[in-house]
């Protein structure tokens, strides 16, 4: 582990991490599903959204919208974002982790970042089980958007791929409402580029990567996530009560569904359960883009009977806040549920 650039995690963890390497028993099993082999998730080529053909447009939204009923995860090619976009984006990445440790605390006020945008960890873990090993910038959209900053070339870069990604989120989320027979707004009305999010990830080598995550088991807080990640792989999924590893495409972006969206669809797409596995030798870095209403925008499940309460995304965010903190964990959509 890099002294300088790393996290201190072995030093904040120290007393977690002598419990599970003294006492291998005592390692929390959080494998509660069977791992399978490495898999690729469904491969959609949006392409097709601009064909003349009115068959071959709606063999692709029902492809879509089929994928998001049966993984809550999907990948696509032919998006618009440029490969020269992502070249940088891993070389901008890689500038800003490889800063000393005791600089990227400070690097919120460095990029004019909201104050907090950095973080590593995990505060709230009690067991290794809840111990993530990595690092991220969590950078509201409208750092990016909105900024006086003087401009510099990981800015610029985020900016490139946030708007892009917004495009692309607008898209995905009204073909998904008009595959529910929905016809809505909603999206555009509340999901604004100043509402949303991106996070840029990495992941050190971790030195006993086989009991530690990257990123522990959860579901994302929006209504849909877009990700690139680089070759190294590590992110697994649930699928019919299995982890699946993904296989890397280097073409593609993985996109997945959210609890918003769980919510909002009344359950008809699905928001699913994956984590981040480390790896003890190579480091591994991601960007994702999350597509998040306003805190005051009510989600409302379309069809009814209503599987949820209606509720606020401040209301989501705080329960899940509470809940990370009093019990290491996030509960997330069991608690709206009506029944």
């Amino acid at each position: 582990m890099d002294p300088v650039s790393d996290p201190p995690f072995e030093e904040a963890y120290k007393i977690l991490l002598n419990k599970t390497k003294n006492n291998r028993n005592n390692v929390p099993n959080d494998n509660k599903f069977p791992v399978v082999e490495e898999c690729e998730l469904p491969v959609i080529d949006l392409s097709r959204l601009e064909d003349d053909n009115e068959m071959v447009r709606e063999a692709c939204k029902y492809e879509i919208a089929r994928a998001s009923q049966e993984w809550g995860f999907f990948q696509v090619i032919n998006h618009g974002i440029p490969n020269d976009i992502f070249s940088r984006l891993k070389c901008e990445q890689e500038k800003v982790f490889k800063l000393p440790f005791d600089k990227k605390t400070k690097e919120d006020k460095f990029l004019q970042f909201s104050s907090g945008s950095y973080r590593w960890g995990t505060p709230s873990a009690t067991c290794v089980g809840q111990l993530s090993w990595s690092e991220a910038f969590h950078i509201p959209l409208k750092d990016v958007l909105e900024s006086n900053a003087q401009p510099n070339t990981l800015r610029s870069t985020i900016e490139q791929f946030a708007i892009i990604s917004s495009n692309l989120a607008q898209t995905l989320a009204h073909i998904l409402a008009e595959k529910m027979g929905h016809e809505s707004t909603y999206f555009k009305e509340n999901c604004l580029p100043n509402t949303c999010y991106l996070r840029l990830n990495r992941y050190p080598p971790c030195p006993i990567a086989s009991e530690i995550h990257g990123l522990m088991p959860h579901t994302d807080s929006d209504f849909l996530t877009i990700l690139y990640q680089d070759q190294v792989g590590g992110l697994q999924l649930v699928k019919d009560k299995k982890w699946i590893a993904v296989k890397p495409n280097p073409s593609a972006l993985i996109i997945n569904i959210g609890d918003l969206f769980q919510a909002w669809s009344n359950g008809l797409y699905k928001s699913v359960e994956h984590r981040v596995v480390t790896n003890p030798k190579v480091e591994r870095f991601s960007m994702a883009y999350f597509l998040c209403p306003s805190n005051e925008s009510v989600i409302e499940s379309c069809k009814k009977p209503s599987l949820y309460k209606e509720f606020s995304f401040q209301e989501y965010r705080q329960q899940v806040r509470d809940d990370v903190q009093k019990l290491g964990t996030k509960i997330g959509l069991p608690r709206f549920l009506l029944f």
